[in-house]
């Protein structure tokens, strides 16, 4: 017989009954369980697992059972292939126009007309000599030249999309290995990542937990689950061995701890089972989508008349989706049409904004509604360029037309020729040239390119960005509202204060010199009511601290419990958790924790919280020599007084331990006698009337760089406030030594209960204007819920107090952190202490847990902001100026100064190359001395505008010197009037070299955008900026010199080069001019620009599912959409964008993930259904499709190491 690790091969039971089996809940699991495998002890042995040692970790055993019961991976959708993203570019209208154009001036090039030779179109102007033929011949060049153009700028949007769509899944498999789970194997603890969890382990589940499996409990206490991001329902989940032993993948633990058997993993879990579905949905959706489109083109054969949209919607009413519409747009990211929809009306706007709404939210945070600032002023400023630039590029491309027409045909009366066609078709590539350079393209490829750089270098900084736009985001942030504990502190607790049996301790007493009693119950109290997976193990190295593991309060005591002299492991494997019959575990509400233990035929609870909390639930202390005394209520006002506010006055943080004993036999003063079984549930009679044994002060100091961080950034114009469960003695010794509170600055310091009772009206509800009131001075809030926080930062972000709204961050650990850090702007969860579902809610995650690496935040959204900021006001002015420039040449000399090629050639200078190397610049110090923007700043500052317009002016004067006295200043041909088949003139090359020139130069202008005179200053910090400079400058070089007839140009000598040079460098001298002018004095309004609150524009549309209107009525919105699609190449970068949203957001858009949810109220249907399409069918009306937002995160969270659904 086969074994495997000296078992044998074969399992006592196989994947399908445990498949089946985890479909089965409470009574119905327990007798399956108890029928068919005898019992959990049972089928662990049949797994070849033990309760209390688990796995062996043999690397054989575990690769048997992954290749037996899978592992625990959801295989990840199949990146796009590099040709697919060629494809996917150059599905871009403009650029599609531009080829359809090289294509026919490439045709009309070798076409000669017969009469050509004898009787060809005359020269209308004398200042050209006679052509030379070879050159004529040489005429398919442009044609050649502009087509590799295209490929160039397509290879560079396709790599782009490659580098980005690779670095995600870099940093989304980095998000994922973060999530590691606690699993006993040989007997001991380890934490491994969830990727590596097998059918047969034994985990320990706890408070804050995401479950990565699922599961049969072994033991639990005080467990409860909350199940809704599979069932939808969202009361918690009592689960219990004897009542409701089944835990399922992809659910949180909101209360108690346990022990569990792994049954089921990866694509059987019953998160994975779901996960299939939707991706089996979505690939027949994909098939579906390809076959009506290729059914729709059949019918528009047949069918010439009448209305087509009307006649498709009756043919195919089930069908009908938004597939047409997606393949009109050549937006292939979002492949998933809802086809699956019953009614399929795509026309109901209504669910698609819900979504739009709901997938905008969650990037940002701000409340489910907001945009990102940058991303909002942007968009709109893009298609507001992209209109004026479209207006000047028909009104070129029809003077050109019209001028020439009347030239030849009206004043010089020739006849027409089909060679005149040339003519027609270089003005058309003109005017679609114009275009290209007019709309700003780049700008959604600088934001993602600065994002990506950002994100990448934050980890490095500890920040792990989880949304993308949170990085921006937090450039403008106002408020922070910080924790204590782990964030401000270093959160490496230790006891450095005791008040046992009335006596006062400085430093831990000995053992031998408290009560017997007293010592033996406080010993046993720490050491049984801690988590079992708080611990206290050796230093790495000889001489280093020892090493806390778990909850760091906890670890305290257990260090305390070891200066004792005592071993806590000794009394912990005495009584197991198996023998635990109760466990209150601690939650935000309590405050505290308690355990029962069965001893002599009765009972002991032992309890720890915080001292005040505690306090009040004892009726006795232990005196001198561990006499029991009454603890009366005058006494607990002394201890309060004298023992424990001193402790907290120096920021200590307190904590109580108490007893209390059930007996069957005589009772002494302080037990309780009992008959039958006490009533557990009623948990206030329980935990009351206990026996004080001590009062501890433990010590958090506070992290040494926080201070300086702070006062960063209050001089930055960013408010640190501290919400902490703490007492409020130990929360303000804190405040004040980090710097939180300053001395005179009228500071409010507040309790969580007066807190409310200031926010609240008289009928209990809270109202803003009483809030407002609060927040502005608040810079303190202690023995703070959960639930205050998030009434607090909710408070903030929805006052209108401010001219500006508040921008707010938040830091949370916690499992009720969760609303507070979804509806903050930005919410970020600590790395090390947080909890799963704390990161789950958040946007950034700080894997070190520092305050100091959110001011490094803070420093890279800044940085981001201003990046785009100095592509912008580079971008800008060669827009203006090329334009300006085409436009003029056009209506002059009836030509554009500046050749299609050319034009290709400083469009890919400004957009791919220029935002790389403005969208790298490393932030500096000199960030934090300003304040934030704040939301309604202008995008273009009345600096920026200066310096656009002042450069454009000078580039414009200088290139219109140039075109019309350049052949006399510099003594050369001139190049004016020539006619289409001349070869290119240094006259026209020295222009074009030119603008290049000064195009360069000013991108070294551009890397200030605050009015700074040393424009030097860090550039050679940035080796990714002089790098694309440099190798900028000898393109240009080398096109110039050997470019010919392809790019239009001619060879230039030495002292033409030297000119040119200089041009270019008065580009720097005219910047020092420019800077000299005051800004204060420019009117506001017309200087500055891109201003207001951001609104929902267009381009939320193009980046969310296309809602256009297959049957073609609501024609002015789909022809907009599908003009603003066509007018710019925004398509390929906002896909870039999205696809980092979305999977950064790990939450799939496709609505039939609502539909699947909706319809899991009985897990037990899930299987049930014939196919997965027909399961989508049943999905109801799309109005009814609205899932709470936290419900889909949850489901989509990185329980498994999924890429990308």
């Amino acid at each position: 017989m086969a074994t495997i690790d000296g078992r044998p091969a074969q399992y006592g039971v196989t994947l399908k009954q445990l498949r089946e089996l985890m479909e089965l809940r409470g009574s119905e699991g327990i007798e399956r369980l108890e029928s068919e495998f005898g019992g959990i002890l049972e089928l662990t042995k049949k797994l070849y697992s033990s309760p209390t040692n688990g796995l062996s970790g043999n690397a054989s055993d575990m690769e048997h059972r992954r290749q037996t019961f899978g592992s625990n991976v959801i295989p990840p959708k199949p990146p796009k292939t590099f040709l697919t993203l060629v494809w996917e570019a150059l599905q871009d209208v403009t650029l599609i126009i531009l080829q359809v154009a090289a294509v026919v001036s490439l045709g009309l090039s070798f076409y000669k007309p017969p009469a050509e030779s004898k009787s060809g179109p005359q020269e209308g102007n004398t200042e050209v000599g006679q052509h030379d033929e070879g050159e004529e011949e040489a005429g398919w060049i442009e044609g050649v030249a502009i087509l590799i153009s295209v490929a160039v700028v397509v290879f560079v949007t396709a790599f782009n999309d490659y580098t980005k769509e690779k670095q995600f899944r870099g940093l989304q498999s980095r998000i994922e290995g973060e999530h590691k789970f606690s699993v006993i194997r040989g007997g001991e603890v380890h934490d491994i990542g969830v990727g590596d969890i097998v059918v047969g382990d034994i985990c320990q589940i706890k408070y804050g937990d995401l479950l990565p499996t699922d599961g049969i409990l072994i033991q639990s206490n005080d467990l409860k689950i909350d199940e809704s991001s599979l069932t939808g329902e969202s009361d918690h989940v009592k689960k219990g061995a004897d009542t409701d032993p089944m835990v399922l993948s992809g659910t949180h633990v909101m209360e108690g701890s346990g022990k569990m058997l792994v049954t089921a993993v990866g694509v059987n879990s019953q998160a994975g089972i779901i996960f299939t579905l939707l991706g089996a949905a979505a690939d027949e959706e994909e098939v579906e989508a390809k076959k009506r489109k290729k059914e729709a083109k059949k019918q528009r054969k047949k069918q010439k008349k009448g209305d087509l949209g009307e006649e498709l919607i009756v043919a195919n009413p089930n069908k009908q989706g938004e597939g047409e519409a997606a393949a009109v747009t050549g937006n292939s990211h979002h492949a998933t049409a809802n086809s699956a929809n019953a009614d399929g009306d795509v026309r109901n706007n209504k669910h698609s904004k819900e979504e739009e709404e709901g997938e905008e939210g969650g990037p940002t945070g701000g409340g489910g509604h907001d945009k990102s600032v940058l991303q909002a002023k942007l968009t709109k400023l893009a298609i507001q360029i992209g209109y004026a630039g479209s207006f000047i590029a028909v009104l070129t491309v029809v003077i050109l037309i019209v001028r020439f027409c009347v030239q030849t045909f009206v004043l010089e009366g020739k006849p027409w020729d089909t060679f005149y066609a040339n003519h027609f078709v270089k003005f058309f590539i003109i005017g679609v040239t114009v275009l290209v350079v007019a709309v700003p393209e780049g700008l959604p490829l600088a934001v993602t390119l600065s994002l990506a750089y950002s994100v990448k270098k934050m980890m490095k900084d500890n920040n792990l960005v989880r949304h993308l736009d949170a990085c921006e985001t937090m450039g403008n942030a106002t408020a922070i509202c910080s924790d204590k504990t782990g964030t401000l502190t270093t959160n490496r607790m230790t006891v450095v204060q005791s008040f046992i049996c009335s006596e006062d301790h400085k430093t831990t007493p000995k053992f031998e010199s408290l009560p017997h009693a007293v010592g033996d119950l406080l010993v046993n109290a720490i050491s049984i009511n801690s988590a079992y997976t708080s611990r206290v193990l050796p230093g790495d190295n000889p001489g280093d601290l020892p090493k806390q593991v778990g909850n760091k309060t906890e670890c305290a005591l257990l260090g305390f419990v070891m200066d004792l002299g005592k071993s806590y492991q000794v009394i912990r494997d005495e009584i197991t958790e198996e023998n635990f019959h109760r466990v209150y575990t601690f939650n935000s509400v309590r405050k505290s924790m308690s355990t029962v233990v069965p001893r002599n035929g009765g009972y002991r609870i032992y309890t720890k919280g915080a001292s005040e909390i505690v306090m009040k639930k004892c009726s006795f202390i232990h005196g001198k020599d561990g006499r029991l005394e009454n603890l009366t209520r005058s006494m607990q006002e002394r201890l309060v007084r004298e023992v424990i506010e001193p402790m907290a006055c120096n920021g200590l943080r307190t904590i109580s331990v108490a007893y209390r004993d059930f007996v069957t036999g005589k009772a002494e003063i302080n037990q309780v006698h009992f008959d039958s079984e006490p009533n557990w549930d009623d948990e206030d009679n329980i935990i009351n009337n206990m026996t004080c044994l001590c009062i501890v002060g433990i010590e958090d100091p506070v992290r040494p760089e926080v201070p300086d961080a702070i006062r960063k950034c209050q001089r930055a114009g960013i408010t640190v406030r501290m919400v902490t469960g703490d007492n409020i003695n130990t929360a303000r010794s804190i405040a004040s030594k980090c710097g939180i509170l300053r001395p005179g600055d009228n500071s409010l310091i507040l309790e969580g209960k007066e807190f409310n009772r200031r926010v609240r009206d008289a009928s209990g509800k809270i109202q803003q204007h009483l809030i407002d009131k609060v927040w502005p001075s608040l810079r303190v809030l202690a023995r703070s819920s959960p639930t205050d926080k998030y009434t607090l930062v909710r408070g903030i972000i929805e006052s209108k107090v401010s001219a500006n709204r508040e921008v707010v961050a938040v830091t949370g650990d916690g499992t009720n952190d969760g609303p507070a850090l979804k509806i903050a702007d930005v919410g970020f969860a600590m790395g090390i202490a947080g909890t799963d579902v704390a990161k789950e809610a958040s946007d950034i995650i700080l894997t070190d847990d520092n305050f100091t690496s959110i001011v490094k935040a803070v420093m890279w959204g800044r940085n981001v902001y201003d990046s785009i900021a100095k592509f912008l006001q580079f971008q800008l002015t060669v827009n203006v100026v090329a334009v300006v420039v085409a436009f003029v040449g056009a209506c002059a000399i009836n030509d554009s100064p500046l050749k299609a090629v050319q034009m290709l050639w400083v469009n890919l200078i400004m957009d791919t190359l220029a935002s790389l190397a403005l969208a790298t610049e490393a932030p500096t110090p000199d960030l934090l001395l300003r304040k934030p923007y704040g939301r309604t700043k202008p995008l273009i500052s009345r600096t920026m505008m200066k310096n656009i317009l002042g450069q454009a002016m000078y580039m414009i004067c200088v290139i219109f010197v140039l075109l019309f006295y350049g052949d006399k200043l510099l003594d050369i041909d001139s190049g004016r009037y020539a006619d289409i088949r001349d070869p290119p003139s240094q006259h026209f090359t020295i222009i074009f070299n030119t603008f290049v020139m000064m195009t360069l130069f000013n991108e070294i202008n551009a890397r200030k955008i605050h009015g700074q005179r040393n424009v030097f200053q860090g550039f050679f910090t940035n080796p990714i900026f002089y790098s694309i400079w440099l190798s900028t400058l000898a393109s240009q070089i080398v096109i110039v010199q050997f470019g010919g007839v392809a790019f239009s140009t001619q060879a230039l000598s030495l002292e033409l080069w030297l000119w040119c040079l200089l041009f270019g460098c008065g580009v720097l001298l005219w910047g020092q001019v420019v800077t000299s002018i005051p800004t204060k004095k420019l009117p506001k309004n017309v200087f500055s620009y891109g201003s207001g609150e951001p609104i929902n524009d267009p381009i939320a549309d193009l980046a969310s599912e296309d809602k256009l209107d297959s049957d073609g009525k609501d024609s002015k919105r789909t022809g907009q959409i599908l003009w603003i699609r066509g007018l710019t190449r925004l398509q390929t970068q906002i896909r870039v964008v999205n696809a980092f949203r979305q999977g950064l957001d790990a939450r799939p858009s496709n609505p039939n993930l609502a539909a699947v949810l909706k319809k899991q109220t009985s897990l037990s249907k899930r299987l049930s259904q014939g196919s997965s399409l027909e399961y989508a069918d049943m999905c109801p009306d799309p109005e009814e499709l609205t899932v709470p937002e936290i419900d889909v995160e949850r489901l989509s969270s990185h329980s498994h190491t999924e890429t990308a659904v």
